[in-house]
């Protein structure tokens, strides 16, 4: 069963966002970057309550601004998916999950040391160049189910 319902559409969305977030950092950073669009789904909490689809997560807006900077930069994201990151993608709707965007709902790349906390979330750990954060215990249980 997997982790969320998902059409093809969506196969295609996520795998255009891996590859446009996290490309140089090969295919397990892109599977990391997958997992924190599903893992948004299927949380329904803090900044992400109410998103009931992939559409849904990669196009949310928060403060005037796309969450993920893809969108808004329009880099890699408006390229088609390849095979490979399609392949990535229904991974992780399927199944993949692992640390430490195991329980992520946030990743950015500070371009120095990872902080200990991104707006009073804790991290959870460090891939290459992204630095991973959990929501904060008790806030969102969500994500430590779906």
């Amino acid at each position: 069963m997997p982790r969320v319902a998902y059409r093809d559409a969506d196969i295609d969305l996520i795998a255009r966002m891996m590859r446009a977030e996290a490309e140089g950092e090969g295919n397990q950073g892109m599977l990391y970057v997958g997992n924190v669009i599903v893992n948004r789904l299927v949380a329904n909490c803090l900044d992400f309550k109410g998103l009931r689809s992939v559409e849904d997560v990669i196009f949310q807006v928060q403060g005037g601004n796309y969450s993920f900077e893809a969108v808004q930069k329009g880099n890699l994201f408006y390229n088609p998916a390849r095979a490979n990151e399609r392949r990535l993608a229904r991974q992780v709707l399927e199944y993949w999950r692992n640390h430490p965007g195991k329980y992520a709902l946030w990743y950015f790349n500070p371009y120095a040391p990872c902080p200990p906390t991104w707006y009073g979330q804790p991290f959870a750990g460090q891939f290459k160049n992204h630095c991973y954060y959990e929501p904060a215990p008790g806030t969102c249980e969500g994500v430590y189910i779906g």
